[in-house]
């Protein structure tokens, strides 16, 4: 009983603040009340239609696309290699190693940006390329650890040595059995990636010059004006991320129907 009193409270601690966003979306004035009064959907069309919105939208997008892209190309040759050692200190300093941006606070990383990429030398910051390899730092991690996990927990190990006693080569190995094997993780793991990168603002607001603003870094100044665009603006980034979040699930419970072969 006392368990699901508790999960009842936290489910409504968590839903709340969510559902009031979404009434206030809606509602055409909220000033020193619960709830707003009235009822508008201009909030969303004023959103659609604000300039500086449309563009960090795009922002997000890009950054986000060409953060899951890097994150692939690097990520993947790099867990294999992390599964494959065969040394198992040095497999827990390279986990150790990777993880590392995730105890470390963006704010960091982007103290860090700052002081390197504003110089004469590099006068990089700002650009949205810039941006993006901050993100990639960010989210790399979450990545590599959704690839190896799935790599350990297939057993990988077993399906080569079986192929490679048949005589298949590295890279017939890895194109055949790795990467199909693996479809469900990395699909998860990109998911990951992206609901990271359009969701985060502590690094981004740092960095991100005024014309490369992401979504979350503009929807700031949102809350300095009229409190249903801003409750709308904010719908608008819970959906992409709830999208993201139920998208990693069913990439995860189907890796898992797929490993148990479908029980």
């Amino acid at each position: 009983m006392l368990p699901r009193v508790v999960t009842g409270f936290y489910l409504a601690y968590l839903v709340t603040p969510i559902a009031l966003l979404f009434i206030g979306s809606f509602g055409d004035l909220w000033l020193n009340t619960i709830l707003p009064t009235g009822f508008t959907g201009r909030w969303y069309l004023e959103v659609a239609s604000d300039p500086s919105f449309r563009r960090a939208f795009l922002s997000s997008l890009l950054v986000g696309g060409v953060t899951c892209a890097v994150c692939l190309a690097i990520g993947l040759p790099l867990a294999y290699a992390v599964f494959r050692a065969r040394d198992p200190r040095m497999r827990a300093l390279v986990s150790a190693l990777y993880q590392l941006p995730v105890a470390l606070p963006p704010l960091v990383l982007a103290f860090g940006f700052i002081l390197v990429f504003s110089s004469d030398t590099l006068p990089w910051l700002g650009s949205v390329w810039l941006l993006a390899a901050g993100h990639i730092v960010l989210g790399l991690p979450y990545f590599l650890q959704a690839v190896i996990s799935d790599m350990q927990r297939l057993g990988l190990h077993v399906l080569e040595e079986a192929a490679e006693s048949l005589g298949s080569s590295g890279w017939q190995r890895f194109f055949h059995i790795v990467l199909p094997s693996l479809r469900h993780s990395i699909l998860s793991g990109l998911i990951v990636v992206a609901a990271l990168s359009i969701g985060e603002f502590q690094f981004s607001n740092l960095v991100a010059g005024f014309l490369n603003r992401t979504y979350p870094v503009v929807l700031l100044q949102a809350f300095y004006g009229a409190t249903g665009f801003a409750c709308a603006a904010t719908v608008i980034l819970l959906v992409l991320a709830l999208t993201a979040s139920v998208g990693g699930a069913l990439s995860t419970q189907r890796a898992t129907r797929f490993s148990t072969g479908g029980r």
